[in-house]
Protein backbone atom coordinates (compact mmCIF):
# COMPACT_ATOMS: atom_id res chain seq x y z
CA UNK A 1 0.00 0.00 0.00
CA UNK A 2 2.83 2.40 0.75
CA UNK A 3 4.14 1.83 -2.78
CA UNK A 4 0.78 2.99 -4.12
CA UNK A 5 0.86 6.16 -2.01
CA UNK A 6 4.48 6.92 -2.86
CA UNK A 7 3.75 6.44 -6.54
CA UNK A 8 0.72 8.68 -6.26
CA UNK A 9 2.77 11.42 -4.60
CA UNK A 10 5.61 10.98 -7.08
CA UNK A 11 3.43 11.43 -10.11
CA UNK A 12 1.54 14.30 -8.48
CA UNK A 13 4.87 16.03 -7.86
CA UNK A 14 5.78 15.77 -11.52
CA UNK A 15 2.60 17.47 -12.62
CA UNK A 16 2.77 20.40 -10.23
CA UNK A 17 2.59 23.74 -12.01
CA UNK A 18 5.29 25.80 -10.28
CA UNK A 19 8.84 25.32 -11.44
CA UNK A 20 11.01 24.67 -8.43
CA UNK A 21 14.69 25.54 -8.54
CA UNK A 22 17.37 23.07 -7.55
CA UNK A 23 18.28 25.26 -4.56
CA UNK A 24 14.83 24.95 -2.94
CA UNK A 25 14.44 21.20 -3.43
CA UNK A 26 17.31 18.95 -2.46
CA UNK A 27 17.12 15.18 -2.71
CA UNK A 28 19.54 14.01 -0.03
CA UNK A 29 21.62 10.84 0.24
CA UNK A 30 20.79 9.55 -3.21
CA UNK A 31 24.50 9.16 -3.97
CA UNK A 32 24.50 6.25 -1.49
CA UNK A 33 21.94 4.34 -3.57
CA UNK A 34 23.20 1.60 -5.90
CA UNK A 35 23.18 2.21 -9.62
CA UNK A 36 21.33 -0.77 -11.08
CA UNK A 37 22.79 -2.72 -13.97
CA UNK A 38 21.70 -1.53 -17.37
CA UNK A 39 21.38 -3.30 -20.69
CA UNK A 40 19.74 -2.74 -24.09
CA UNK A 41 16.29 -3.34 -22.57
CA UNK A 42 16.62 -0.89 -19.64
CA UNK A 43 14.44 2.22 -19.98
CA UNK A 44 14.44 3.91 -16.53
CA UNK A 45 14.20 3.20 -12.82
CA UNK A 46 12.65 4.61 -9.64
CA UNK A 47 14.36 4.84 -6.25
CA UNK A 48 13.04 6.32 -3.00
CA UNK A 49 14.43 6.94 0.46
CA UNK A 50 12.56 4.36 2.56
CA UNK A 51 15.06 1.77 1.26
CA UNK A 52 17.34 1.05 -1.69
CA UNK A 53 14.98 -1.39 -3.43
CA UNK A 54 14.62 -0.19 -7.01
CA UNK A 55 11.78 -0.46 -9.50
CA UNK A 56 13.14 -1.12 -12.99
CA UNK A 57 11.29 -0.49 -16.26
CA UNK A 58 12.56 -2.48 -19.24
CA UNK A 59 11.50 -3.20 -22.80
CA UNK A 60 9.38 -6.33 -23.02
CA UNK A 61 10.95 -8.19 -25.95
CA UNK A 62 9.41 -11.42 -27.25
CA UNK A 63 11.47 -14.54 -28.03
CA UNK A 64 11.44 -13.57 -31.72
CA UNK A 65 13.18 -10.27 -30.87
CA UNK A 66 10.12 -8.09 -31.44
CA UNK A 67 8.58 -5.69 -28.95
CA UNK A 68 5.48 -7.01 -27.17
CA UNK A 69 2.98 -4.42 -28.37
CA UNK A 70 0.35 -5.34 -25.76
CA UNK A 71 2.79 -4.78 -22.86
CA UNK A 72 5.87 -3.04 -24.27
CA UNK A 73 7.32 -2.15 -20.83
CA UNK A 74 7.98 -4.67 -18.05
CA UNK A 75 8.39 -3.33 -14.46
CA UNK A 76 10.20 -5.38 -11.81
CA UNK A 77 12.13 -4.95 -8.56
CA UNK A 78 15.78 -5.23 -7.77
CA UNK A 79 15.55 -6.03 -4.05
CA UNK A 80 18.82 -4.51 -2.78
CA UNK A 81 17.56 -4.60 0.84
CA UNK A 82 17.47 -8.39 0.63
CA UNK A 83 20.00 -10.22 -1.57
CA UNK A 84 19.91 -7.96 -4.63
CA UNK A 85 17.63 -10.40 -6.41
CA UNK A 86 15.27 -9.56 -9.23
CA UNK A 87 11.61 -9.97 -8.27
CA UNK A 88 8.33 -9.38 -10.05
CA UNK A 89 5.96 -6.70 -8.75
CA UNK A 90 3.16 -8.03 -6.59
CA UNK A 91 -0.43 -7.91 -7.80
CA UNK A 92 -1.11 -4.79 -5.70
CA UNK A 93 2.09 -3.04 -6.87
CA UNK A 94 1.35 -3.87 -10.52
CA UNK A 95 -2.32 -2.89 -10.41
CA UNK A 96 -2.36 0.01 -7.94
CA UNK A 97 1.12 1.58 -7.82
CA UNK A 98 4.00 1.01 -10.20
CA UNK A 99 2.30 -0.79 -13.07
CA UNK A 100 1.64 0.92 -16.39
CA UNK A 101 -1.40 1.15 -18.64
CA UNK A 102 -0.39 1.21 -22.29
CA UNK A 103 -2.02 2.61 -25.41
CA UNK A 104 -0.56 1.87 -28.84
CA UNK A 105 -0.53 5.17 -30.73
CA UNK A 106 0.76 3.64 -33.96
CA UNK A 107 4.11 3.96 -35.72
CA UNK A 108 5.92 2.32 -32.80
CA UNK A 109 4.85 4.97 -30.26
CA UNK A 110 3.12 4.01 -27.01
CA UNK A 111 1.49 6.16 -24.36
CA UNK A 112 2.17 4.92 -20.83
CA UNK A 113 0.42 5.98 -17.65
CA UNK A 114 1.08 4.83 -14.11
CA UNK A 115 -1.92 2.90 -12.82
CA UNK A 116 -1.81 5.04 -9.67
CA UNK A 117 -2.09 8.34 -11.54
CA UNK A 118 -3.43 8.44 -15.05
CA UNK A 119 -3.18 12.21 -15.62
CA UNK A 120 0.53 12.26 -16.54
CA UNK A 121 1.53 10.52 -19.77
CA UNK A 122 4.93 9.07 -20.51
CA UNK A 123 5.75 7.94 -24.04
CA UNK A 124 7.76 5.00 -25.29
CA UNK A 125 9.28 6.11 -28.60
CA UNK A 126 12.13 5.08 -30.84
CA UNK A 127 14.72 7.84 -30.97
CA UNK A 128 15.99 9.17 -34.27
CA UNK A 129 19.23 10.01 -32.42
CA UNK A 130 20.23 6.41 -31.63
CA UNK A 131 17.41 4.24 -33.08
CA UNK A 132 16.67 2.84 -29.58
CA UNK A 133 13.46 2.98 -27.54
CA UNK A 134 13.34 5.55 -24.72
CA UNK A 135 10.78 6.93 -22.26
CA UNK A 136 9.87 10.58 -22.91
CA UNK A 137 7.94 12.95 -20.66
CA UNK A 138 7.32 16.67 -20.41
CA UNK A 139 8.25 17.90 -16.96
CA UNK A 140 8.26 21.58 -15.96
CA UNK A 141 7.55 22.32 -19.62
CA UNK A 142 10.78 20.57 -20.69
CA UNK A 143 10.97 17.45 -22.81
CA UNK A 144 13.10 14.81 -21.13
CA UNK A 145 14.22 11.31 -22.01
CA UNK A 146 13.82 9.79 -18.54
CA UNK A 147 16.53 7.57 -17.07
CA UNK A 148 15.98 7.85 -13.29
CA UNK A 149 13.45 9.10 -10.76
CA UNK A 150 14.35 9.65 -7.10
CA UNK A 151 11.90 10.43 -4.28
CA UNK A 152 13.00 12.06 -1.00
CA UNK A 153 10.63 11.03 1.79
CA UNK A 154 10.97 12.50 5.27
CA UNK A 155 8.51 11.32 7.87
CA UNK A 156 4.81 11.13 7.45
CA UNK A 157 2.93 7.93 8.13
CA UNK A 158 2.58 4.57 6.49
CA UNK A 159 -0.58 5.82 4.77
CA UNK A 160 0.60 9.36 4.06
CA UNK A 161 4.38 9.62 3.55
CA UNK A 162 5.84 13.13 3.38
CA UNK A 163 7.44 13.40 -0.07
CA UNK A 164 9.62 16.52 0.16
CA UNK A 165 11.34 16.31 -3.21
CA UNK A 166 11.20 14.40 -6.48
CA UNK A 167 14.10 14.42 -8.92
CA UNK A 168 13.95 13.27 -12.52
CA UNK A 169 17.16 12.67 -14.46
CA UNK A 170 17.56 12.09 -18.13
CA UNK A 171 18.69 13.76 -21.32
CA UNK A 172 17.34 16.23 -23.82
CA UNK A 173 15.91 13.98 -26.57
CA UNK A 174 17.24 16.26 -29.32
CA UNK A 175 20.75 17.06 -28.07
CA UNK A 176 21.55 14.25 -25.64
CA UNK A 177 22.64 16.76 -22.97
CA UNK A 178 21.88 15.83 -19.36
CA UNK A 179 18.77 17.26 -17.68
CA UNK A 180 17.93 17.17 -13.98
CA UNK A 181 14.54 18.48 -12.86
CA UNK A 182 13.56 18.70 -9.18
CA UNK A 183 10.10 19.23 -7.75
CA UNK A 184 8.77 20.03 -4.31
CA UNK A 185 5.33 18.47 -3.94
Amino acid sequence: MISFLISLFFVGALTSDPVVTEESCVCKNQETFPVPPSDQKTLFYIQRTPNTNTIMYALNIESDGKLNEDEPVHPYWIRYQEEGQREELSYIQRNYAYGLKTEDMGNGKFELRFVSYKKMPFYLVKSSRDNQYHIHATINKKKIEVSRVFLQIEGGTFWLPNVVCAEVKGVDPDTGSEIVERFKP
